[in-house]
């Protein structure tokens, strides 16, 4: 079988960069950039979602099923920096070249992942194969909206129209699911200079979870799975994480219906 990985990040404002680009001295401090991001932000659009440039990633959480075993976690520790992160998460799909799952992947997660690429110079050869080195990937991709080989699952269910979107935790307890455990985005920033560095990657690693499991009821309505397979790989996640010690898949666990 394919590898399937789903995925999602966390991430902050890129103080770093909010200080390069308003040229705001080094004295200030990161609550007050930050700050004063969002209030430009929210003068000119009514909000103060900073665009994707100006985030920094925090934490990557992985889905993996491959033919042998399904494992959910936080790529590296709480002491690892961006750059290790994002290179771990591609250095994922060099290896496996796996389906890639999300929620909003297209709109957020990749972009940033992109732009944080960028800074870093993290090369991901495999991820932006178009084509040129491997055929299998001229017309199914990582990059194309419309391909399989990435299924932002809110994308495709929603037809490709905003006004269609849903977000993943009210989906994911519809179909009985925990849904978001702990936090959720407009937190991870309070969250991050609080010290909580351990709950945000714990929080992101249940949202792949619950991203997985939608994927698979997903596969369910496709007609790629059967009810009693569908069961079995349910079955499979339950138990996977039911070994886990900690704390947030205990919790996980004893929501899911």
């Amino acid at each position: 079988m394919t590898p399937i990985l789903a995925f999602d990040i966390e991430t902050v404002p890129d103080i770093a960069g909010l200080r390069l680009l308003n040229s705001i001295e080094a004295g200030v401090p990161d609550r007050d950039v930050a700050e004063f991001a969002f209030r430009e932000r929210r003068a000119r659009t009514g909000h103060d979602f900073l665009p994707l440039h100006q985030h920094r990633v925090v934490a990557i959480a992985c889905a993996l099923r491959d033919e042998e075993s399904f494992r959910c976690w936080a790529l590296g520790n709480s002491d690892a920096d961006e750059a290790e992160l994002i290179g771990r998460f591609f250095e994922g799909i060099e290896k496996f070249t796996p389906q890639l799952v999300s929620w909003n992947g297209s709109g957020f997660d990749l972009p940033v992942l992109h732009y944080r690429s960028l800074v870093h110079g993290v090369s991901a050869p495999r991820y932006w194969e178009m084509g040129d080195e491997d055929k299998d990937f001229r017309y199914n991709n990582y990059l194309n909206r419309f391909h399989m080989r990435h299924v932002d699952l809110m994308d495709v269910l929603s037809l490709y129209q905003n006004r269609g979107q849903a977000p993943l935790d009210d989906v994911a307890r519809l179909l009985g699911f925990p849904g978001k455990l702990g936090l959720d985005g407009s937190k991870v920033w309070e969250a991050y200079q609080s010290g909580g560095i351990e709950s945000i990657r714990n929080y992101c690693a249940t949202d792949v979870a619950n991203t997985y499991l939608a994927f698979q009821r997903f596969q369910l309505i496709r007609g790629l799975c059967d009810e009693k397979q569908y069961r079995k790989e349910l079955q499979l996640v339950r138990e996977t994480l039911a070994k886990s010690p900690e704390t947030h898949w205990r919790e996980f666990i004893a929501r899911w219906r």
